[in-house]
């Protein structure tokens, strides 16, 4: 710790991060022992965040996070989304095709931003906000493989006529971004993608993935 932080905050951030990484919430006693501070103080952290709703404690008296951390991830997509435009913009206008980034919600990919190139006849039309299973779709299938660690191709996923008809895909996901699971990818109206546009893509990912960090 420096002078210009605050030891209470920084623990207070530490109970928030250990319990999002458990299912079955932390007891008092397990959080003084990671903590390496004593109960009276873990009561004291644990107080303060439930008053904010950020921490709950079941009937056994365990911790688990509040549903107050979903009204501070609401506003994690725009935050995402407007990093990442400038490198979709670019996508779009390059390959000619609709571009987007989707991120993980729950067990599904849900689309937060997407853009359409302006001198094409026509596009798919992908509206932000389209979900779908992490297992159909190039968007899904990449976010799929980083999970897996397959990253050979760094990530890329291409597919054929599994969201719609017609249409094919390809997604390479974000590497390297802390508390992030999402891709880039395109979707166009083809039998095939054409070969040019997976390194596109891959570099594209790059990109919004380096914004992000």
């Amino acid at each position: 710790m420096t002078a210009e932080t605050s030891q209470t905050l920084d623990r207070g951030l530490r109970v928030l991060k250990l319990l999002a990484d458990t299912d079955h919430g932390l007891t008092v006693t397990e959080l003084s022992t990671k903590l390496g501070v004593n109960r009276t103080v873990v009561y004291r952290l644990l107080a303060t965040l439930e008053q904010h709703a950020l921490v709950r404690r079941d009937i056994g008296g365990r911790a688990r996070v509040g549903l107050g951390v979903l009204r501070l991830g609401r506003q994690v997509h725009p935050l995402v989304r407007e990093a990442a435009l400038p490198a979709l913009r670019a996508l779009a206008e390059d390959i000619g095709a609709t571009a987007h980034l989707t991120l993980v919600d729950g067990t599904e990919a849900l689309a937060v931003a997407v853009v359409e190139p302006s001198w094409t006849d026509y596009h798919v039309a992908y509206r932000a906000g389209f979900r779908h299973p992490l297992d159909r779709g190039a968007a899904g299938r990449a976010i799929l493989k980083a999970r897996q660690g397959r990253v050979e191709d760094a990530g890329l996923a291409l597919t054929h006529g599994e969201l719609e008809a017609g249409a094919s895909g390809a997604a390479a996901p974000l590497l390297g971004v802390s508390g992030i699971e999402g891709s880039v990818g395109v979707v166009m109206l083809a039998d095939t993608v054409p070969e040019r546009v997976g390194p596109r893509v891959v570099e594209a990912a790059r990109e919004v993935s380096e914004a992000l960090r």
